[in-house]
């Protein structure tokens, strides 16, 4: 089917039209033509208009007929008319003959108004040599074929010219038709594009805005307003399209806004060039959410930037997500403070600004005292709850550019930053804080009804220092802060470089206690227990460390690098097993004494330690009622119930309990009736200023009347002189032990004695 612009419809449309004009006009001017010619007598001209008419009426009507047939029909009788008039009418007719090419070209084209054109002029040229034709020219002789020359070449003259440019004219504009078909054809499959990219932009999850620029050519004068929205944005803003148009493309930003990022996109938007930024964004409602911004200019054909075209993707979670990622991994989870991370992080920034700067900063390792103790005794909420406190008030009293981090457990540590350009005035600055922080630290805290105190060691140092990195620091201001817990606790203590020398130290006694008790180099010594006439009646067991050059590492030296390192369960193990064998190899010499041997609250305390105890009794065979375990006071002072009955599962297989430096440590009596104990030992301390100073001589005496009520044997520890072997034995001590009756020795010189007769 023809469509509107093409050049074959728009032709039949001319020739409907043309052909209704020309019935109508013919049938108007045919009547008086009819009527004249009837009364003159001209019955062909009569013949021909009404033969004209009728053919003419039957093409009008004949719709089903051809358009080229009709059209040729139509022509026909053009032609046939002209001819008529022109016999009997004259040259005038010739304007007949002359528009049937023009309507051919118009009609059927180029090369038919060529061929009517040809055959119009062959009529002119023959009607020419007619006599009757009338066709005369004035000042021309009556040469027939020179009149009908000159007759047929101006009509072929001027009608040509008449044709061809129709021709002409048709042609082009049926190329002009053509063209503009195609340019449709492109615009509609446009047009479907832009449809289905408007419709797919407007259900899109990203939010799209479009902003038109107001002044286009000039980026540095130009504002932007929206013109179109998607409905994305509509329903994560909650502004409707209309409350948008023709506002500015800063309509979503807040207080919260960054200035950096808004200052970025707008110097893109001054150069024209595209940008990315994430920022926060405001909803109608005053919500605050993320996105991720791509913001693309859009230029016309002459390179103008005209729109901006802005593409956002919600990225709250995303950005939420991040966050606690961050949370998680530089921020410690119960108080929030930073984690050791941050700390690090930070402490290498402090360093190396210092450095730049020329001033002193301060690294403080906090740790609190005896928090193990709460958090033991009344669960981890308490304790939680005390260490979310001790946050608060460290967070409280550091200015915002100190960091204040807790690195694990009860340890915190507080950067102090840029104290002062002089040493001493910065050491004084750090001294003064850390006292605040002690004061702050030790005030009372009420949870849940209950009043709790824990006190805080802290240790200092300062910073920079030549050749110290962030993690020397670190371990300096740790190393200073078990100066003060080792110096009484609560306190605060400096760091000095002797403090470094006896942490490596400790860290040797450590690593070398440990190969000495898997190479078999430790020994138990034996120190004999005498009565009042020196006859031995049992011993202690007391660990030694021989080194290489005959020398021997105190007690008192690696005992506590042990209980510190952990390797006190270890050495109590290996010592219980020990002093089973010296039971035994004490009766097969003939010699059937009980021997104490200590026992660390460490030790005590662990989950599988009555299991222990059985296991080695049986697998050594050892008779458990001459064994007397050691322990101090201070195994009572955490979980009481769980630790007397633990004692009683041990007291049922046999074993005896002793207390160790009885009177130096927790000192209750409400204990003593509640454990199943087997004696007291009255601590050196007491025993060696009696009897000349007359508290300690009424410390023993008390504790000698005490024991003798509760039925318990008493062992004084410490006898080195006769005066206080007398005077323990004019109190009724039963048990003395000391370098007054013997010393340390190994277990085969103890039997050797026995032998001997020395202290039977």
């Amino acid at each position: 089917m023809a469509v509107p612009n093409d050049i074959a419809h728009w032709r039949a449309q001319v020739f409907s039209r043309l052909l209704l004009v020309v019935l109508v006009l013919g049938a108007i001017t045919a009547i008086p033509s009819v009527l004249l010619a009837v009364s003159e007598g001209m019955w062909s001209i009569v013949v021909t208009d009404v033969g004209a008419i009728v053919w003419l009426t039957l093409i009008w009507r004949w719709h089903s007929l051809a358009y080229t047939v009709r059209v040729l029909n139509f022509l026909a009788i053009a032609f046939i008319v002209g001819i008529a008039l022109l016999l009997k009418v004259g040259p005038v007719s010739q304007i007949y003959l002359m528009a049937i090419p023009v309507l051919a070209a118009l009609l059927l084209g180029l090369r038919p108004a060529l061929g009517t054109l040809a055959l119009a002029g062959l009529v002119v040229m023959v009607l020419g040599f007619d006599a009757n034709s009338k066709l005369q020219i004035e000042g021309i002789p009556n040469h027939a074929f020179l009149k009908a020359a000159i007759i047929s070449i101006n009509f072929m003259f001027m009608t040509a010219v008449l044709t061809l440019s129709c021709a002409v004219l048709l042609r082009h504009l049926g190329k002009s038709f053509e063209q503009l078909q195609e340019r449709q054809n492109e615009l509609s499959v446009l047009n479907a594009e832009l449809r289905l990219t408007a419709v797919a932009v407007s259900r899109l999850n990203d939010m799209i805005l479009i902003a038109e620029v107001d002044k286009p050519g000039d980026a540095a004068e130009a504002t932007q307003h929206i013109i179109f929205v998607n409905e994305a944005f509509e329903r994560r803003n909650g502004y409707r399209r209309h409350e948008v148009m023709g506002r500015s493309l800063r309509l979503l930003r807040g207080p919260e806004t960054e200035e950096a990022v808004l200052a970025k996109i707008s110097e893109a938007m001054a150069h024209n060039e595209p940008v990315r930024a994430e920022l926060l964004n405001y909803t109608k409602t005053g919500e605050a959410y993320w996105v991720e911004t791509d913001l693309v200019p859009f230029t016309d054909e002459a390179g103008v930037n005209t729109h901006w075209v802005a593409v956002e993707r919600d990225i709250t979670e995303r950005k939420k997500s991040q966050d606690d990622i961050h949370q998680l991994a530089y921020y410690d989870v119960l108080t929030g403070l930073p984690n050791r991370r941050m700390l690090m992080d930070n402490l290498e920034k402090l360093l190396a600004s210092s450095r730049r700067g020329g001033t002193y900063s301060a690294v403080m390792f906090i740790d609190l005292d005896r928090f193990k103790t709460i958090n033991d005794a009344r669960g981890h909420t308490i304790g939680d709850t005390v260490l979310r406190n001790a946050a608060e008030r460290l967070s409280q009293l550091m200015r915002k550019a100190d960091t204040v981090a807790r690195i694990g457990g009860d340890e915190f540590v507080v950067l102090l930053g840029h104290l002062a350009h002089d040493l001493p005035v910065a050491t004084h600055a750090a001294l003064t804080v850390a006292e605040k922080v002690r004061l702050a630290l030790s005030e009372e805290l009420e949870v849940e009804g209950h009043i709790y105190n824990s006190t805080a060691s802290i240790g200092v140092t300062m910073l920079p220092r030549t050749g110290k990195t962030a993690h020397d620091l670190l371990r300096e201001a740790d190393t200073a802060m078990y100066r003060a817990k080792a110096s009484g606790r609560n306190g605060v203590a400096f760091f000095e470089a002797a403090m470094q020398a006896d942490v490596e130290r400790r860290l040797n006694i450590e690593h070398e206690l440990g190969v000495a008790l898997n190479s078999g180099v430790l020994q138990m010594y034996v120190q004999a227990q005498v009565d009042r006439n020196g006859r031995a009646i049992g011993g202690e067991l007391l660990m030694r460390w021989p080194v290489e050059n005959g020398d021997m590492v105190p007690p008192h030296i690696f005992i506590p690098v042990a209980e510190e390192s952990g390797l006190i369960v270890a050495l109590g193990t290996w010592a219980l097993r020990q002093a089973c064998y010296a039971v035994l190899r004490l009766q097969e010499a003939g010699h059937t004494l009980p021997l104490s041997v200590n026992v660390s609250p460490t030790q005590f305390r662990q989950a599988n330690f009555v299991d222990l105890v059985a296991r080695t009794l049986a697998e050594t065979g050892a008779p458990a009622h001459l064994l007397v375990l050691e322990v101090t006071e201070g195994l009572l002072i955490d979980k009481m119930e769980e630790t007397i009955a633990r004692m009683h599962q041990l007291s049922a297989m046999g074993l005896r309990f002793s207390i160790d430096d009885f009177g130096t440590g927790y000192s209750s009596l409400a204990y003593l009736k509640k454990m199943p104990l087997y004696e007291l030992k009255i601590d050196r301390s007491f025993i060696i200023d009696t009897p000349d100073d007359a508290s300690s001589a009424a410390l023993v005496q008390s504790i000698l009347a005490m024991a003798s009520h509760l039925g318990l044997r008493v062992v004084a520890e410490g006898v080195e002189t006769l005066a206080q072997a007398e005077f323990l034995i004019s109190n009724a001590c039963a048990c003395m032990q000391g370098y007054l009756y013997a010393k340390p020795m190994p277990l085969p010189a103890l039997i050797q004695k026995l032998q001997n007769g020395e202290l039977a």
